[in-house]
């Protein structure tokens, strides 16, 4: 459920584009993701880094491609989001005692310091992929392509990604009979 809810401005801007156009979609996204935000608050939780960052980028990028009636700074929304991502996973290797991807994860599974490090390193070279592809995507096709590849190339992508990371990640779960289950 998480995952739709994460997807739900992708997928309403997708529809809205398919639908209308690139202007009627970049006002659907921004509508959308200011309301993930209240549902958060509504809920009594606390929206997440990526939501706020969404946020900004789509309010900033998205109002910059209303007003100005240029679609390209929408388009540059994804690579934004990606490389502020990117950045975070980084420098997370220098400020306080833990990657990022371990404050996310670490409840969860216990690794050596060494796999959190290459783990963290697996994340940000991802995310910079990611912006890189969105530009490469962004220059050499047309708006319609992109919207396709924003929806389902990088939905793909992410799915291949995370599920190389379960395959890694599985080697340091705990095996049931060694926990005394036969």
């Amino acid at each position: 459920m998480k995952l739709f809810f994460d997807m739900l401005p992708i997928l309403l801007f997708f529809i809205a584009y398919k639908t209308y156009d690139i202007y009627v979609a970049t006002v659907t996204a921004i509508v959308c993701v200011v309301a993930q935000i209240l549902f958060f608050f509504v809920q009594g939780k606390k929206p997440e880094t990526m939501h706020w960052v969404t946020l900004v980028f789509i309010v900033v990028l998205g109002g910059a491609t209303l007003y100005l009636q240029n679609e390209v700074f929408i388009k540059w929304k994804p690579t934004a989001v990606y490389w502020i991502l990117g950045l975070l996973f980084f420098f997370s290797r220098y400020i306080g005692q833990k990657t990022l991807v371990e404050r996310m994860l670490d409840k969860n599974i216990s690794l050596p310091k060494p796999v959190w490090h290459k783990l963290n390193l697996s994340w940000y070279t991802f995310f910079f992929i990611m912006g890189a592809l969105n530009i490469v995507v962004l220059y050499n096709f047309d708006t319609n392509t992109w919207v396709n590849f924003k929806l389902f190339g990088t939905l793909g992508l992410t799915l291949v990604f995370v599920i190389i990371q379960g395959v890694i990640l599985a080697r340091f779960m705990p095996n049931k009979q060694e926990n005394g289950s036969h």
